[in-house]
């Protein structure tokens, strides 16, 4: 799994200016637009109102931009915490702030809120309010200084977790003497499509046609080969601001699609990062004018779907005498293989065809180095003896609270019966 990174706290983000006409003039260009008019006195007007125009957005775009970049801190000890959560559909991401009296290192100094769930689809109209409990805290990288990302999770006024609410299933799985003495390491690669905003069609492609074929793009460099470089690395920093435990990024086989790495992270810590990395990647995205798409298959045809695999290891996985241990585990995720299936993420069957590095979604299976598999083994692993697995079947919009928790729970706390366990190493040519 990939290194843990320190976050920077020197570092801020900026609002970048995008725009043409947001860009400083010069006395040239001044020159330039003057002597391109017409000699007509209407069209010498009409260029001076062009010249006041763009001296006035260029002039309100900086006062913009000071605002957002100030730092409030020397003045107030008031706050703003940003509190997000999941929405109805289980994968979109909602928040709103919050002024706090003083800075807080811990969620528990946090006040419980609440939010009309009619409106994201989580309770009816009748009886909306849903209650929001903050469980982690991140630095901002937006508004910088004390403020704070806040991830919540979700419950009834009666202190019942809402049907969407899989944070909390997770955490009773996580809380169980049994996952905690194996202390669960996860790393998740989250894949993601960026699109061109009015036409959703993948950036760098040209609309409604297609970029040359796979190949020069994963991992590429160069304008024919790379596209949305800058929002992948504002992305990267902006996560190490928030002290996510983000350990890597690069770009993807297919054009358009990039991937970041979060972990190594223990139990629902890796749920937590991982929601707050996507909801920085919505923001910067947001800010870019571009498409954020969790699609397991954003294109048909013969284009890479995205995915999100996920690596995992308990302390006996990483002791000497591992691999054994790891095979075991390999056993009864076959076992549970639809369960699994079912809980990875909505649409992953366009994804898991066995084609484009993908395993069949019908059938189980397991390999060294292999990436057709639905669980992959690294040579590492295999030559130590000790290590981790990866489940590669999780898509690209699958929670990570449900796929980590029912890893653990299937590995560490599910025993199937003898008969099976024998039938399931015979198949998988397995000798534990």
């Amino acid at each position: 799994m990939a290194q843990i990174l320190a976050p920077s706290p020197q570092w801020q983000m900026r609002v970048t200016k995008n725009s043409t006409n947001a860009s400083p003039m010069t006395s040239t260009m001044w020159s330039s637009l003057f002597l391109k008019q017409n000699k007509k006195a209407t069209a010498k007007t009409f260029a001076k109102f062009r010249v006041f125009a763009l001296q006035s957005e260029n002039s309100t775009i900086n006062r913009m931009e000071d605002l957002l970049s100030m730092d409030v801190t020397p003045y107030t000890d008031k706050i703003i915490a940003e509190y997000i959560w999941i929405g109805g559909s289980g994968i979109d991401l909602r928040s709103k702030s919050k002024t706090i009296s003083k800075p807080v290192k811990h969620p528990s100094e946090l006040p419980k809120w609440n939010y009309d769930g009619s409106s994201t689809g989580q309770a009816p109209g009748e009886d909306s309010e849903v209650i929001l409990y903050p469980q982690a805290i991140f630095k901002d990288p937006f508004r910088g200084g004390n403020n704070i990302l806040v991830i919540c999770d979700t419950y009834t006024p009666q202190g019942e977790p809402i049907p969407t609410n899989k944070r909390y299933k997770a955490a009773e799985i996580f809380s169980n003497k049994k996952v905690v003495d194996e202390i669960p390491w996860y790393g998740i690669e989250q894949e993601y499509t960026l699109l061109q905003t009015n036409v959703k069609w993948p950036l760098g492609w040209p609309v409604g046609g297609y970029p040359g074929p796979q190949g020069p793009y994963y991992c590429a460099a160069g304008a024919d080969k790379s596209f949305g470089r800058d929002i992948s690395d504002a992305h990267y920093k902006a996560c190490l601001y928030a002290g996510i435990n983000i350990s890597g990024t690069n770009g993807e086989v297919m054009p358009g699609q990039w991937e970041f790495q979060v972990g190594p992270s223990v139990g629902i810590e890796a749920g937590d990062h991982m929601w707050c990395a996507r909801y920085i990647l919505e923001r910067i995205t947001e800010q870019a004018g571009v498409v954020l798409s969790l699609d397991p298959k954003p294109i048909e045809g013969d284009w890479n779907g995205a995915g999100c695999h996920t690596n995992y290891s308990t302390k006996s996985m990483r002791e000497d005498g591992g691999f054994e241990v790891i095979k075991k585990a390999i056993l009864n995720l076959s076992l549970r293989h639809k369960e699994h299936i079912s809980a990875y993420g909505e649409g992953n069957e366009r994804r898991l065809t066995g084609k484009h590095e993908t395993a069949s979604i019908n059938t189980f299976s397991w390999g060294v180095a292999n990436r057709s598999c639905s669980i992959r083994v690294g040579r590492e692993t295999e030559k130590q003896g000790k290590g981790y697995l990866e489940d590669r079947r999780p898509a690209s919009n699958m929670d990570p609270y449900i796929v980590t928790a029912l890893l653990a729970e299937t590995t560490l706390l599910w025993e199937p019966t003898l008969e099976a366990e024998a039938l399931a190493a015979q198949k998988l040519a397995m000798n534990v």
